[in-house]
């Protein structure tokens, strides 16, 4: 298998993502659902429980009746008149004390407004305006320039997000997003304002996960692509899209890592798109595809495009929801693709020219020793055969830094350019070497 399609088995992704838009035939099929925080409606019958009072229990002996002899009655007689002192004097100090309240209370009733009424106190003077720089601040100023692409297609309908790159109508997206419509289908974008316009597909790449649309429109509010260079672990940031078909939905936070070697595939794909992704905790759900990935000066620095997956949560619905691990295709690799998209129509892609074994589970990656499927394990002609490597030689460094394995090689090699020289550190037996080739573009 040649680096530049992928492995297409053997071992397993360091990274495994799943494209984050619902319901397209180039969706996944195998990913978790998000589980409702408790639902609704609730069960039949009441949620609460009334008590009763306990009942009244009668005595189990008839009370008897008194009888007092007649000192007894005297005394009773005698008793009555300091007994009616204490009254008279208790009741007047009741009488007293509840003129004393009333008159408090009344007092207070009069002080929550005219008449007695129970008005509030209005609310203090305040301003839609936000500090510059914040996420309010930012979200008012992007909005307009981020759309939701809705898909009708001969395997379905489904929702994703983009956004206007160019005055005259150019919009970027995930090619997952509007595969479904890529041979027979209708794509509509839906703008911050209410207003619609049909598109059609300009170009788009699988491997790269990236496709461009038109809208027939001029003058339109665009974002400006940032440098994913600069980007550094713990910068905040801010997602933009439709998730689950909610437009104008703005989720922030922070970039978790960088160079993440993510592989994704939605069903109906013929190969897996390679991202050199940018890692965040910024909540991306299904419907967020395609969206901005902004900075705090609310440039595009990654376009989100993929959610990592729990194995132990799939579900039957084959959707997946935020569990705070999302990948965003860097900028930089944005930039050359949408551009060589709206030049041709299609992208190029930088390879080596070997063919990856990928049974092999040592240190790095080992070119194989043979032949597979008619294919030579070196392209001749190719960087590789031109840097003098030969079949079964490991590949254990791209320019100075270690590879783990299949996945991330072609990833690396991917985020390269066509014309790029890289350099390769590689290990025959025990002897190591380290070459320079200059990558070509794949056939």
């Amino acid at each position: 298998m040649t680096e530049e399609q992928g492995p297409p088995g053997g071992q397993a992704p360091e990274q495994s993502a799943v494209p984050v838009n619902p319901e397209l035939s180039a969706a996944p099929t195998t990913v978790e659902s998000t589980q409702p925080i408790g639902g609704y409606p609730p069960p039949t019958g009441s949620p609460f429980l009334h008590l009763s009072p306990p009942p009244v229990e009668s005595p189990s002996v008839a009370a008897k009746p008194v009888t007092a002899h007649s000192s007894e009655r005297a005394g009773l007689r005698g008793l009555g008149t300091g007994a009616i002192a204490v009254i008279l004097v208790g009741a007047l100090a009741i009488a007293m004390v509840a003129a004393l309240f009333g008159g408090v209370a009344g007092a207070f009733l009069v002080s929550r407004g005219d008449g007695g009424s129970a008005s509030l106190p209005p609310a203090p003077a305040s301003s839609t305006v936000r500090p510059q720089g914040s996420i309010a601040d930012i979200a008012s100023r992007v909005l307009p320039s981020v759309v939701t692409i809705k898909v009708e297609g001969s395997s379905g309908t489904g929702t994703g997000s983009g956004f206007v790159m160019r005055q005259d109508g150019y919009i970027l997206t995930n090619n997952h997003v509007v595969d479904a419509a890529t041979a027979k289908g209708k794509i509509t974008v839906l703008f911050s304002d209410g207003t619609s316009a049909d598109a059609t597909i300009i170009g788009h790449d699988e491997s790269y996960d990236l496709a461009v649309i038109r809208v027939d429109r001029r003058n339109l509010p665009v974002l400006v692509l940032g440098n994913s260079q600069a980007v550094r672990v713990g910068d905040p940031v801010i997602a933009v899209g439709a998730p689950l078909g909610m437009d104008s939905s703005v989720t922030s936070g922070i970039v978790s890592a960088l160079n993440r070697p993510v592989t994704a595939a939605g069903a109906g794909a013929t190969s897996a798109s390679f991202i050199n992704a940018i890692q965040t905790d910024a909540a991306i759900n299904p419907g967020n595809s395609g969206g901005p990935l902004l900075d705090m000066a609310g440039r595009v620095i990654g376009v989100n495009s993929a959610i990592a997956r729990i194995a132990s949560s799939l579900s039957t619905d084959g959707q997946s929801g935020n569990i705070g691990v999302g990948f965003a295709i860097p900028s930089d690799q944005v930039r050359k693709t949408a551009e060589q998209l709206i030049a041709s129509g299609k992208a190029t892609h930088p390879v080596v020219g070997v063919l990856i074994d990928t049974t092999y589970t040592g240190e790095g990656v080992r070119i194989a020793s043979s032949p597979q499927k008619g294919s030579p394990p070196i392209t001749k002609g190719g960087p590789a055969d031109k840097a003098g490597l030969r079949p079964g030689e490991v590949i254990i460094k791209l320019d100075g830094r270690p590879v783990t394995g299949p996945d991330e090689f072609v990833v690396a090699i991917r985020a390269r350019s066509v014309g790029d020289t890289v350099e390769l550190t590689v290990r025959r037996g025990s002897t190591q070497r380290t070459v320079r080739m200059t990558l070509q573009a794949a056939n």
